[in-house]
């Protein structure tokens, strides 16, 4: 099975990088990990809802451009919270189904745009709470 993981951002920080280098290391010895880490859009400070919406359109079709013909999951506020066991029943089921690829998809700091959340198979949540890029990463691999 090939997991690519899609993010908006990079990871920055050196103890956030340790710790994904880290996971998708033990990942690998079951899955191929491949992450592809885009670009976030540029806002003001206090960015406008159209100036949000823009942003997020943009890298909703860069998101998309990456999007393999794969079993879609995106993070998302509104999404199914489920447990760690739950997700790897899904995951396996997905990879019974013959879908040889999975790929996540971790939006920035505004979330995803509609177009991606219409692409997605499985909307997944972590919790009510909302962590950042950098964070949902770690917790996901």
């Amino acid at each position: 099975m090939k997991i690519k993981l899609i993010t908006v951002g990079r990871l920055k920080e050196d103890f956030y990088k340790k710790a994904a280098a880290e996971y998708e290391k033990r990942l690998s010895r079951f899955h191929k990990i491949t992450a592809y880490e885009l670009s976030e859009e540029s806002k003001s400070d206090s960015p406008s809802e159209s100036e949000i919406k823009k942003a997020l359109e943009k890298e909703g079709k860069n998101i998309i451009k990456n999007i393999s013909n794969a079993y879609v999951i995106a993070l998302a506020i509104g999404g199914k919270a489920i447990s760690s066991e739950k997700l790897a029943e899904k995951i396996k089921s997905i990879a019974d189904s013959g879908t040889g690829e999975i790929d996540f998809i971790i939006g920035g700091s505004h979330g995803l745009s509609d177009e991606v959340l219409a692409r997605a198979d499985f909307l997944l949540s972590f919790s009510p709470m909302t962590f950042t890029y950098q964070l949902s990463r770690v917790i996901l691999t």
